[in-house]
């Protein structure tokens, strides 16, 4: 059975974070391992960790010396997995109960080590706002263009080595353009099937557009290290996707 090593960093979510684990203990996959890397939270959050621990040994509980951020404590995540392959889920979001199997199948019928799946995005009440529906194939080049792979939805084969999130913008992206580098594509799994949901907080840091093209293009200058010409073709096209991409 190929264990897969769920990374879930928490902070001050009690009041989501045990749906969100739930939904991933109840993959039809059954090699799941669950790493929750509380960031010191305040709420209640780590108690609730502790629990299900004791409740589930495929719980894996971890708690920061401090708090330091999303991509610190999926980077302890990451540091503590034994699977042959690692996700990601944060603490509001939610699976499929299929996700996952749906998943390895896919990425063993293509010879692929990165897959990603279609997701819904919701609102707080839990109406679906809309449907992401990314390309079949991914490739370094067309990532460039605009990331396809919902941090909630990528999956890699640890053949890969164990690349680590930064401290900056979009650093989900920055992740996945990595290893879709290195893999030379990614897959998406059952590209009919939503498989994920992905929760939309009102006045999250994702929704300022302003903000999040200033990170793209830093991604390309400095991370990517993109001539300006380059760097500027690029972005034509991710803001004309960025309109488009949601139906």
């Amino acid at each position: 059975m190929e264990r897969v090593s769920v990374v879930m960093p928490a902070y001050n979510a009690a009041a989501t974070l045990e749906a969100s684990m739930h939904s991933a203990l109840a993959q039809t996959h059954a090699g799941v391992e669950l790493l929750v890397v509380d960031d010191r939270s305040t709420d209640g959050t780590w108690e609730l960790i502790q629990r299900q621990a004791e409740a589930d040994p495929r719980v894996v509980p971890i708690r920061q010396p401090r708090n330091a951020g999303v991509a610190a404590a999926r980077n302890a995540g990451i540091e503590a997995a034994t699977g042959h392959h690692v996700a990601f889920l944060d603490s509001d979001d939610t699976w499929y109960p299929d996700k996952l199997e749906v998943q390895l199948a896919a990425m063993r019928a293509a010879g692929a080590r990165v897959s990603y799946t279609a997701y819904e995005r919701v609102d707080e009440t839990g109406r679906v706002l809309s449907r992401v529906r990314p390309p079949e194939r991914a490739t370094y080049a067309g990532m460039l263009k605009g990331n396809c792979i919902g941090n909630l939805t990528g999956l890699y084969d640890r053949s890969l080595g164990d690349p680590r999130f930064g401290a900056m913008g979009h650093e989900d992206y920055v992740f996945w353009l990595g290893l879709v580098r290195q893999a030379g594509e990614a897959v998406c799994a059952a590209p009919e099937r939503v498989l994920a949901s992905y929760l939309v907080r009102s006045g999250s840091l994702s929704a300022n557009k302003l903000r999040a093209a200033r990170w793209q293009w830093r991604i390309y200058r400095e991370s990517e290290r993109l001539g300006v010409l380059r760097s500027g073709w690029y972005f034509a096209h991710y803001a004309a996707r960025a309109v488009r991409k949601r139906v």
